[in-house]
C-alpha cells in the first residue's frame, strides 16, 4: 500500500517520514509544499568537472565500494545544483556481484556480464543470501545522512527485477532484447525463478540503505519501455508490485521509473508506486491525467534541452510547472539522466527557474 497519508494507518507514519526530507519527501506522499521541489537523475556524472577529477583516480565500481568516496561524489552535486534531494551514487548492476555473476565496465561498451544467464541452471546457481556484501552503498548512504541532517531527502534506489534480468540474460546493453524475450516467453518457469530471485535481494538490498537513513527509494526500471502492454503486465507486473510492496513495508516512499514507457503508466500505476517518474515523450499533464492523479509524478524536462539557450530551458521548465497545475505531489526532474557535455550552469539554471516560477493566479 503505498504510503498516502490519506490511507489512516499509515498517516502518523506518513507524517513523521515528511520531516525528514522536508518539501521532496512531502510531494512524494502528495502532501502540500512551499513549492515544487527539484533534483536530477544523474546529477551527480560526467558532465561534472568535479565527478571527472574524481574520475582520474578512480574507476567507477570502486566509487560505489568506498563509502567515503561516494558520499563524497552524492554530497558535491547536489550541494553544487542546490538541489531537494540527493541520490547516492552507486550502479544498478551492483546486485551482479553478490548473487555470483561478475560484471565489468568496459571502455566504450558499457557493463558487459561475461557468461549471461540463458538456462535454468544458470538461474539455480545464483545466490540470494550475500546481499550484506552491498553494505558499502548503505555505509555511503549514512555519511550523506550525517552530512545533510534533514535539510534534504536523501534517495537510495535499486534496479527493476526486469531491467536487471535483461542485463543478466543479454550480457549488457542491447536494442533488441532478444535473449530477454526468448527467455521470458521460452523459459517461464525459470524466468519467474530468476525475478523472485531478484526480489529477495533488492528487498534486502533496500532494506540496508533504508536502515541507513534513505528517506525513499527509487526503482529503475530503464528498460521496461521495450515491452509491449501486454508483456509487461503478464511477464513483470506482478513481480514489480511485489518488490514496490516490500520497499514501501519497510516504511518509504517508492518512486518508480522507466525510460520509453507512456504506453506502460497504468499499468505501472497498478504497482502501488507512491511516484512515477515520467519522460519527455508525453506531456506531464496528458501523462498525470492518465493516472487519474492517483500518484505523484516525477519529471519531465528532456536531457538535451539542457544544452539549448536559457530562456528557451526556462520556457520549456515553467510550462511543464504550469502543466501541473500546483497540485501536491509534482517533483520536476529530467526525463532521463544528465548526459556528458551538459553546460552545469545550464542544470544550476533549471534549479532558479523552478525556485522562481509563480503560478499563474485567477
Amino acid at each position: 500500500m503505498p504510503l498516502n497519508p490519506e490511507n489512516g494507518a499509515l498517516a502518523a507514519d506518513a507524517l513523521s517520514l515528511s520531516a525528514h526530507g522536508g518539501r521532496f519527501v512531502r510531494a512524494c506522499l502528495r502532501r502540500p509544499v512551499d513549492r515544487t521541489p527539484v533534483w536530477f537523475l544523474r546529477q551527480a556524472g560526467r558532465y561534472m568537472p568535479e565527478y571527472m577529477a574524481v574520475r582520474k583516480h578512480h574507476s567507477l565500481l570502486d566509487i560505489c565500494k568506498r563509502p567515503e568516496i561516494a558520499a563524497e561524489v552524492t554530497i558535491t552535486a547536489a550541494e553544487k545544483l542546490d538541489v531537494d534531494a540527493a541520490i547516492i551514487f552507486a550502479d544498478l548492476l551492483l546486485p551482479f556481484e553478490c548473487m555470483g555473476l561478475p560484471f565489468e565496465f568496459q571502455a566504450g561498451e558499457g557493463p558487459v556480464v561475461h557468461h549471461p544467464v540463458r538456462t535454468l541452471e544458470d538461474v539455480e546457481r545464483l545466490r540470494t543470501d550475500k546481499a550484506s556484501e552491498l553494505i558499502y552503498v548503505a555505509q555511503a548512504i549514512e555519511k550523506v545522512v550525517a552530512h545533510f541532517k534533514d535539510r534534504l531527502g536523501i534517495i537510495g534506489f535499486c534496479g527493476a527485477p526486469y531491467t536487471l534480468a535483461s542485463y543478466m540474460i543479454e550480457g549488457g546493453g542491447t536494442r533488441q532484447y532478444i535473449e530477454t524475450k526468448k527467455f521470458m516467453y521460452r523459459q517461464p518457469d525459470a524466468w519467474k525463478q530468476l525475478l523472485d530471485k531478484l526480489v529477495t535481494v533488492l528487498t534486502a538490498y533496500a532494506r540496508q540503505q533504508v536502515e541507513a537513513g534513505a528517506d525513499v527509494i527509487q526503482i529503475f526500471d530503464s528498460w521496461a519501455g521495450s515491452l509491449s502492454v501486454e508483456d509487461y503486465r503478464e511477464f513483470v507486473l506482478p513481480v514489480t508490485r511485489q518488490l514496490v510492496r516490500e520497499v514501501q513495508a519497510l516504511g518509504v516512499p517508492v518512486i518508480y521509473f522507466g525510460v520509453d514507457t507512456a504506453s506502460l503508466l497504468p499499468s505501472m500505476r497498478e504497482t502501488g508506486a507512491d511516484v512515477l517518474g515520467l519522460d519527455w515523450r508525453t506531456p506531464l499533464a496528458e501523462a498525470w491525467h492518465r493516472l487519474d492523479y492517483g500518484c505523484a509524478v516525477q519529471g519531465n524536462l528532456d536531457p538535451i534541452t539542457l544544452f539549448a539557450e536559457p530562456d528557451l530551458i526556462r520556457n520549456r521548465v515553467e510550462n511543464i510547472l504550469a502543466q501541473a497545475a500546483n497540485r501536491p505531489g509534482h517533483i520536476f526532474n529530467l526525463g532521463h539522466g544528465i548526459v556528458p557535455g551538459t553546460p552545469v550552469e545550464h542544470v544550476q539554471a533549471v534549479v532558479k527557474f523552478v525556485r522562481e516560477y509563480k503560478p499563474a493566479t485567477l
